[in-house]
């Protein structure tokens, strides 16, 4: 059975160094914190809206997040969603205060019925792809995004990557595949701590998103491939506000191609997708390989070890959007004559900051780039605070924070790296 697959390439090569910058504006930062009301627990991708628009963030792997909005605008609301949580809304009084905002778990107690209108598990999900052309966006719409890359050995950062895009998202019913421009990057990598051996993805910003489903559904149910799986019913929860059904779904006992096994959580109302979480069956490993590792040393292992994604969805005024997702890429390296195995894992997420609908004769900004991208091969560095200026980013870890500031500290000792900013 022939069935498609993600198109993310891991690349495993001898290093090589790049560098560049850009400019710089003033805008208020707003910085916060999302947790659990009860247990304290921090939680993570929740969604973070500036009330009455559509400029959003995500929390990350800490709980933490930060978004930005004009010096002269009236101070604002947020609104704050979390799955398995009620919606909040918190009004900002001082934005030099750091939010601490405590969500409230979600009771759900879904009607048996709802469950036993369908035939089966699969016959729900065939649903939310034919009722796609009715539940998501068929008009063009321009979306601002910001993408990190980061790339670890073991816990250490040794790559960071981020860049602010802007998306030409193609409607949901069309053929046409999606567009991205850079608009803003950064770059930069220790290869001290990758021991001469770079992993580079192939793909950049498109890696994360591809992993929109309802966009791309032949990544991983196509027509072929749907027969392939089995579709159950799982718990129920609340997202944005609304009840959900989750399907799990992982690949027959008997199919040897490498499939996914997952979760799609799905409205009882309008049978929207609103969320899902995936993952790859690694037990063909040869398989996996061929997938996925482009190019290595001949006398290099490498072993996948976890490859997982996420993919969130957003509404407004019934018509639902990508909003985010994430790669997460793991694989052992084993190269000759050494004891140990080194492990190192790629991460990739995209997070839709603003969005409009883009009238037809407008194009993008920036450069526009190919799916083949490979942001490690971009001449791209780090350089002064204010970076980003306007535009809103995803609050970086503390590691990577300190990270960044290490790699700074490299950099301005670095003599070709100044020659660089000099020339630009």
């Amino acid at each position: 059975m022939k069935t498609s697959i993600l198109p993310h390439r891991l690349l495993l090569i001898l290093c090589v160094f790049p560098i560049t910058l850009i400019a710089q504006t003033k805008f208020i930062n707003l910085e916060g914190s999302v947790k659990d009301k009860d247990s304290k627990d921090i939680l993570i991708g929740a969604t973070i809206t500036i009330e009455n628009t559509n400029t959003s963030t995500i929390t990350n792997s800490e709980g933490d997040f930060v978004i930005k909005f004009p010096e002269q605008a009236t101070l604002p609301s947020l609104m704050v969603k979390a799955v398995g949580y009620k919606d909040l809304i918190i009004d900002v009084i001082d934005p030099s205060e750091k939010l601490k905002i405590k969500m409230t778990p979600s009771e759900i107690s879904l009607n048996e019925v709802e469950v036993i209108a369908y035939k089966s598990a699969q016959d729900l999900v065939s649903k939310v792809f034919d009722k796609k052309r009715i539940n998501y966006s068929q008009e063009k719409v321009k979306m601002m995004a910001f993408y990190r890359e980061t790339i670890k050995s073991r816990r250490k950062n040794a790559s960071l990557a981020e860049a602010v895009v802007s998306i030409e998202k193609q409607p949901y019913s069309s053929n046409k595949d999606d567009k991205v421009s850079l608009i803003k990057s950064r770059k930069d990598t220790d290869y001290s701590k990758l021991d001469t051996i770079t992993l580079k993805l192939q793909g950049g910003p498109f890696s994360t998103l591809y992993v929109d489903l309802m966009k791309y559904p032949e990544y991983i149910f196509t027509p072929e491939a749907m027969g392939a799986y089995d579709f159950s019913f799982n718990n129920t929860t609340n997202l944005n506000g609304r009840d959900v059904l989750i399907v799990a779904f992982k690949p027959n006992p008997n199919v040897i191609t490498p499939l996914y096994k997952g979760e799609l959580f799905i409205s009882t109302d309008d049978l929207a997708l609103q969320k899902a979480t995936f993952s790859l069956d690694l037990k063909n490993s040869s398989e996996v390989n061929k997938m996925f590792v482009k190019k290595k040393p001949s006398d290099v292992r490498v072993k996948a070890r976890d490859i997982s994604y996420i993919v969130d969805y957003r509404e407004k005024d019934g018509k639902w959007y990508y909003g985010y997702s994430k790669a997460n890429l793991s694989f052992e390296v084993k190269k000759p004559r050494k004891l140990f195995k080194s492990i190192y894992t790629l991460s990739c997420e995209m997070a839709i900051t603003d969005w409009r609908i883009l009238p037809n004769e407008e194009l993008l900004k920036g450069r526009v780039i190919k799916p083949s991208i490979i942001m490690a091969n971009e001449r791209i560095g780090f350089k002064d605070p204010d970076f980003w200026g306007e535009f809103n980013v995803i609050e970086p870890e503390k590691s990577i924070e300190t990270a960044i500031k290490k790699i700074q500290r490299k950099l301005e000792k670095d003599d070709d790296f100044r020659a660089s900013l000099s020339s630009n």
